[in-house]
Order: C-alpha cells, then structure tokens, then sequence
C-alpha cells in the first residue's frame, strides 16, 4: 500500500501574523520562547532540553510520522510588528475513514504573549488553509479548566463530545459548522 501523501504547509499571513512552516533551524531561536515550564500547566510534563528539543523539530520538519500515517503541519508564529516568535500551531493530519481526511488541531503561545489573541488568529488562519486543502473534520484535545483553549475551540465551532482521553476532552467540527466555505 502507498503512504499517503500530505499536503506540505504554506506561509500565511494575519493581520498581526506571519505563520511559518517549522524547520529544523527554527529550533535555535523557538529554544528559549518554549523553554517554559508554564507551558506545561494544562498538558503536564516539562520543557525537553535543548538535545531533545532539536531532534523533534527535526522530525517535525519531516511532515510525517515515520511510518507516513500521518501528518504533521507545523507552523510556528511570528508578530509582524517586531518579527519575534510568539508561539506556534499546528495539525496532525490522518484518515478515521478512506474518504476523510481529518486533523488534529493544537496551539502553544508563549507565556508573555497570551491573552492577546494570537492562538485564536493563528487557529482561524490554519483551519481556513486546512479546510481549502480537503480536511473534513477537525479534533482537539482541550483540558476541561484551560478556558482559553475552550474559548477557541468554541470560536472555531468546535462542540465538546465529552470523551475524555488521558484528562483532556475532544473537541470536533467540520468546515460545514465552522462556516469555511471549500468551494473553489
């Protein structure tokens, strides 16, 4: 059977925001702005160190898991007023069923930059660009007390199912309920 193939990520661009395929040279400057242990309040775990850090940016640069059934856009998030990262986003695409592409949608700001809309306007931006190259169906897992998640994921359209894995809830929608017109 042959691996899939997945769409590669493009630049966009917001009104504040320059989204930026991840490369494996982005790691040296991403280091310091991810090197936060409260990042890591809602998901758990810590900050890797720099080794470990560097080697999943460079399998993340690859766009697909190893075995190539899945993948893996990433785009890493640059304030066009000073040109500093402020975070990043990014989709685990797979297919539940042949006909269905779906992805997993997930965001990490820096802990100076939240509050300020940043993980919304990205997320509006990757949906949209996602929904044009055929993704029918968006998940996310959101801790049920990280409201700023859920306030996106609501702004995306996504509805809570309920289902809880390792302490986060799915989240679901597809371009339809979001409003994201596909048609060329």
């Amino acid at each position: 059977m042959a691996r899939p193939r997945w769409p590669a990520p493009a630049v966009m661009a917001t009104d504040r925001l320059r989204l930026e395929p991840l490369r494996a040279e982005h790691a040296t400057e991403a280091f310091p702005l991810f090197d936060d242990v409260r990042l890591h309040a809602w998901t758990g775990g810590a900050p890797a160190g720099w080794p470990e850090f560097a080697e999943q940016y460079r399998r993340r640069a690859a766009g697909q898991s190893p075995d190539g059934g899945r993948g893996w856009l990433n785009w890493l998030l640059r304030h066009t007023a000073d040109q500093r990262l402020v975070g990043l986003v990014q989709a685990t695409l797979y297919r539940p069923r042949p006909a269905l592409l779906a992805a997993e949608l997930a965001w990490v700001i820096g802990s100076d930059y939240q509050g300020r809309g940043f993980a919304r306007e990205a997320a509006i931006a990757m949906t949209g660009w996602l929904a044009e190259q055929g993704v029918g169906e968006f998940t996310a897992l959101i801790h049920p007390g990280h409201a700023a998640s859920i306030a996106i994921a609501r702004r995306l359209a996504l509805t809570s199912t309920g289902t809880e894995r390792d302490g986060e809830v799915l989240w679901i929608g597809t371009p339809d309920w979001m409003g994201i017109d596909r048609r060329t």
